[in-house]
């Protein structure tokens, strides 16, 4: 039987079942697995509509390759047989790969997401509301500190690496939002509890804005698809970050103690799960609230974004790798 004859393709308009197509595909995960005895690698090719999974196992032809040549960031030209697993989502064998090279005509923009708001607007927005809405001298400074002294990696990170505004830019949108939130929902509650003394607003808002700074620590910020450096992944963006916010607090000394202490509890406590890089659970409504807020922006934008980029035809997305489920996209309501 003839062999079918590969057809040129975008990732985001493969559809399940043969023929294999040719596409181009940017690497933005490779991790190395072992499941019941057996290793591979789990990789994510993507585009900017559409992210697959691909398994490259031990004993594959691809395995040395994938483990000494595949570079996150690099785009691909790949020859794949697509289907759509009803556990992990849309996901591609590799037949063929080769790097992309200058030949090929392609521009970068078409492989990675960018933040849609411009980084120099998002960072004076953010260092406006610490100058605005912090009324502690000292601890308004202390934010202030961290945000001049990292300017440069902030307007440039993600937000996380693979899961929520995972593209440059992503850190400042979320924190903004997340910021923004935090605000409201603290004049909110104070308003609605005015017996609940002490509530501080400024702990709230000197929170939101550093939450994810630890980030600059845990990421490099020069790779389109970053890996944790080696601290990153020995200690985490929570435990960085507050160990920096730990170091910058030594210059200004007139900080309260209590109220650091208090700031340290909601940097290891808003994520509120050990699984996600909290070793503590909010014991203060003010870590509360950050962690809500920090929540429900993350996966609405994880949401949006696969809803927008959906491809699937009828009334349900495929599976987004992420999320772990599909959505519901057929509404006229």
């Amino acid at each position: 039987m003839a062999r079918e004859k590969p057809i040129p393709a975008k990732l985001h308009e493969l559809r399940p079942g043969p023929p294999p197509a040719d596409i181009f595909a940017l690497l933005a995960d490779k991790q190395l697995v072992t499941a019941r005895g057996r290793t591979f690698y789990r990789c994510k090719f993507r585009d900017l509509r559409r992210v697959v999974e691909c398994a490259v196992w031990n004993d594959a032809p691809l395995f040395n390759d994938c483990e000494r040549v595949w570079t996150l960031g690099t785009i691909y030209k790949l020859r794949v047989l697509y289907s759509e697993h009803e556990r992990y989502g849309p996901v591609i064998d590799v037949i063929a790969i080769r790097e992309s090279t200058p030949e090929d005509g392609l521009n970068p923009a078409d492989f990675s997401p960018r933040s849609r708001h411009d980084p120099d607007t998002l960072f004076a927005e953010l260092i406006g509301i610490a100058n605005d809405e912090i009324r502690d001298a000292s601890l308004r400074q202390l934010v202030l500190s961290l945000y001049e002294t990292h300017i440069v990696a902030l307007k440039r990170l993600p937000a996380s690496p693979r899961a929520f505004y995972p593209f440059p830019g992503g850190w400042l949108e979320h924190v903004t939002h997340v910021t923004k939130n935090c605000l409201w929902l603290a004049d909110q509650y104070a308003a609605r509890f005015p017996n609940l003394q002490p509530f501080n607003r400024d702990l709230v808002v000197a929170g939101a804005l550093l939450h994810e700074i630890g980030r600059v620590v845990e990421l490099p910020t020069e790779a389109e698809a970053p890996e944790p450096t080696v601290e990153g992944q020995l200690f985490g963006a929570v435990i960085l970050g507050r160990d920096l916010v730990r170091e910058a607090a030594r210059d200004v000394p007139d900080l309260d103690v209590e109220l650091l202490r208090l700031l340290d509890h909601l940097l290891l406590a808003y994520l509120t799960k050990p699984e996600w890089g909290s070793p503590r659970l909010p014991m203060i409504p003010e870590a509360l609230i950050l962690h809500n807020a920090d929540d429900l922006d993350a996966k609405f934008e994880m949401y949006a974004r696969h809803l927008t980029n959906d491809q699937k035809t009828g009334p349900i997305t495929e599976i987004d790798p992420v999320l772990k489920r599909p959505l519901l996209k057929g509404r006229t309501k």
